[in-house]
């Protein structure tokens, strides 16, 4: 049976895109804090658009998104500290690639296969562009992602999540675009990304660990 698709707003989206990004990248300190999950959703790398959101409203999309069953506080954390985690493995049962393109998608908007591959890798690292356009049209054939029309002087297609909604027809095509071999310049342009998504995830692990030395020396 096929989960309903949520109708999310863009702070629930950032949010719950912020939740799995920590769950796959920093495990070892998700769940995450109302602080933490609030430094995660202004993050500027690794976000688009970058956002400035406060406590009351992260804490107010958190309580919408318990309603729709996606995300809410972490059961049997031994903490002072309410922590929160996502559920949407629970909801839509995704396999390490889908989570890692629905992440992706949540955190930048519309991306082309390319991008999506470079800026996924430290997720979820896809072989080839085919992988990845495969893994989007399981998205696809589930009514979770659609494909956008080409802009002019563009060699590939975008596509975009439906967790917001769907998209005009005007802006998307009826059928996905025939798979095609990744061009050189297209395997280093991903290759790039890749590495900018990796030292930006230092830095991230970086922040992180000052974030929680923090909240542990404040415990006392």
């Amino acid at each position: 049976m096929t989960a309903p698709k949520p109708q999310l707003t863009e702070t629930e989206v950032r949010v719950l895109g912020s939740l799995i990004e920590k769950d796959i990248t920093t495990p070892d300190y998700y769940p995450l804090s109302l602080n933490a999950l609030v430094n995660a959703c202004n993050q500027k790398n690794n976000r688009d658009p970058v956002m400035t959101l406060d406590e009351d409203s992260v804490r107010t999309a958190l309580g919408s998104l318990q309603e729709k069953r996606l995300a809410g506080p972490a059961g049997g954390a031994d903490s002072r500290v309410t922590k929160y985690e996502h559920r949407m493995q629970e909801v839509f049962n995704f396999d390490r690639r889908e989570i890692a393109i629905v992440c992706v998608l949540l955190l930048r908007g519309p991306q082309t296969p390319g991008e999506l591959r470079g800026r996924g890798e430290r997720m979820y690292r896809f072989e080839t562009l085919d992988d990845v356009q495969s893994t989007l049209q399981r998205l696809i054939d589930r009514d979770l992602v659609r494909v956008l029309a080409r802009q002019p002087g563009t060699k590939e297609s975008r596509y975009m999540h439906l967790f917001a909604g769907d998209v005009p027809d005007e802006v998307a095509q009826a059928l996905p675009p025939t798979k095609t071999s990744a061009s050189a310049g297209d395997h280093i342009e991903a290759r790039i990304t890749a590495l900018e998504s990796e030292i930006h995830s230092l830095k991230d692990q970086i922040s992180n660990l000052r974030r929680e030395l923090t909240e542990f020396k404040q415990q006392f």
